[in-house]
């Protein structure tokens, strides 16, 4: 059990477990996106980001190839980091609605956003093993993370993934399931949330959008 994130996030940007993951991430920051092409992509796994002390746990899926691979931190530089970001700024979540480097002075509040892999999968389609794999940092953050009182699932993996965690840990059993606004409560007095992942895919499809995801975000702040 790692007693801090120093420690933690060591132990996360160093691994090299699943082979397949390993080779996708550098194979990414060698074949660069055209428009990134005169950047050093970060190329490893990424930690969870913001206040960890917060009462509020954002969970998506994992980096984006060519966002937080590229820049090293969680939702940043790719178009669900826009969206993401707006939205959390509506609700003053976040001191600012863009997410473009690790140094644009982003602050997050009474929140922490992390992801169920910490590499990026192919097709964002893990393997069963790659998410078991995964499954002990996530473990790891919510131990850690000592006033979470909400989590907010970005999408259903996340959504499971989180479930799947107070499952094992807390003897929880009651049959719930992934839709967007939905609210269940977990053990320790904690509360999940169901939310559609903020991709281009669910934006442009319109499954989401700004006033849907604004209106979950405020009822969320009234969870905590």
């Amino acid at each position: 059990m790692f007693n801090n994130f120093s420690k933690l996030n060591k132990s996360i940007v160093k691994c090299n477990k699943c082979a397949r993951l390993v080779k996708f991430r550098k194979k990414i920051s060698t074949k660069k996106r055209k428009q990134y092409a005169n950047e050093t992509y970060w190329g490893k796994p990424i930690t969870g980001f913001g206040d960890t002390s917060g009462k509020i746990l954002f969970v998506g899926l994992a980096p984006a190839a060519h966002g937080g691979t590229r820049t090293g931190r969680v939702f940043t530089g790719d178009k669900s980091s826009d969206f993401l970001y707006k939205n959390l700024y509506n609700v003053k979540i976040s001191n600012q609605s863009n997410s473009d480097h690790i140094n644009d002075g982003l602050k997050l509040n009474n929140a922490f956003i992390t992801t169920t892999l910490k590499c990026v999968p192919p097709e964002d389609k893990p393997l069963k093993k790659e998410q078991e794999n995964c499954f002990k940092f996530l473990k790891h953050e919510i131990h850690l993370l000592k006033n979470i009182k909400v989590i907010v699932a970005l999408g259903k993996i996340g959504f499971d993934s989180c479930v799947s965690f107070f499952r094992k840990n807390h003897n929880f059993s009651d049959k719930i399931k992934f839709s967007h606004g939905a609210i269940y409560n977990l053990p320790n007095n904690i509360k999940i949330v169901g939310c559609y992942h903020p991709s281009p895919r669910n934006v442009n499809t319109g499954r989401i959008n700004e006033k849907k995801m604004t209106s979950l975000f405020k009822k969320v702040l009234k969870l905590i």
